[in-house]
C-alpha cells in the first residue's frame, strides 16, 4: 500500500484542525484512505500525517494539488512541509 506522510509545525491546533477536516472529502475522492494523525510529544505545534492512498500516482497528485496549499495556508501552517510518499512493505510485530 503507498501513503504519503507529511511533517510540518502549525501556529494553532484549534485552527488547523477544522481546516484538516473540511479537507477531507477531497482527499477521499482522490483515493484517500484515512490514516491518522501525531503531534510531536515535545513540540505540539508539529504535526505529523500519515494517510494510505490507493495509488501512489493520486497521492501525488494531492499533494502537489494548489488546493491543498491553499487549505495548508487558510489552517495556519508556519512551515514548509516535509513530505515522503512511502510503500509498506512488511508489517512487524515485536
Amino acid at each position: 500500500m503507498p501513503y504519503l506522510l507529511i511533517r510540518h509545525t502549525i501556529g494553532n491546533y484549534a485552527q488547523w484542525k477544522p481546516e484538516f477536516d473540511d479537507f477531507a472529502s477531497k482527499r477521499k475522492a482522490l483515493g484517500s484512505k484515512g490514516g491518522y494523525l501525531f503531534r510531536n510529544a515535545d513540540n505540539p505545534d508539529e504535526i505529523v500525517i500519515l494517510l494510505e492512498w490507493d495509488t501512489l500516482e493520486n497521492a501525488r497528485l494531492h499533494a502537489q494539488s494548489d488546493e491543498l496549499r491553499q487549505a495548508m495556508q487558510r489552517a495556519g501552517v508556519k512551515t514548509r512541509p516535509d513530505v515522503y510518499f512511502i510503500e509498506e512493505i512488511e508489517k512487524v510485530s515485536n
